[in-house]
């Protein structure tokens, strides 16, 4: 079984965060990871993606250029990567943020207000949270429970004050019915 995984949108959305969440929840559950960052100068609100592959096998390279999923948290990088999913493949998208449905019949296609539920929960900056929290309930690909472990023990002491939002941000998206 292999994941080709692309996370986009806008540098300061915790994209590569939420890459990182998953190749590290990847690693400890014994599967062959890679992350690959690529954002642009701008940092916050410029483009921003990840890709990453989990996989029981070997892998041969980084790139994903065909995600098997994709996950897509503005406009542009849903106009640029949903035509890229493989057939039969997946688009997570947050709906509060793309105001239009992918007319693809040959992918599944999954809508929650991400950004929305973030902000009508005192959870600003934690949509990509929320999409996860939603994604591990579509998919199935990890154990909610030790994923919640996994992403709030990675962190560190200094940001403690993080945990509880990320505890919450994870619920509402895996709670959600869309």
């Amino acid at each position: 079984m292999t994941y080709n995984i692309l996370i986009a949108g806008f540098g300061g959305q915790g994209i590569l965060f939420a890459g990182k969440a998953l190749a590290k929840m990847g690693m400890n559950e014994g599967l062959y990871v890679t992350w690959l960052p690529s954002y642009g100068p701008e940092m916050r609100g410029g483009a921003a993606n990840c890709s990453v592959v989990l996989s029981d096998t070997e892998i041969g390279s980084p790139l994903v250029p065909e995600p098997d999923i994709l996950i897509s948290m503005n406009i542009p990088s849903f106009d640029k990567f949903t035509p890229k999913i493989k057939p039969g493949g997946t688009l997570f998208a947050d709906c509060s943020m793309i105001d239009k449905k992918c007319t693809r019949t040959d992918i599944n296609a999954y809508y929650i207000p991400a950004s929305a539920l973030a902000s009508d929960n005192d959870l600003q900056g934690l949509a990509n949270v929320v999409m996860l929290g939603y994604f591990l309930k579509v998919t199935g690909i990890f154990d909610y429970d030790k994923f919640l472990l996994d992403i709030t023990s990675g962190i560190p002491a200094s940001r403690a004050n993080l945990i509880e939002g990320n505890k919450k941000a994870l619920a509402i998206g895996y709670a959600y019915e869309g």
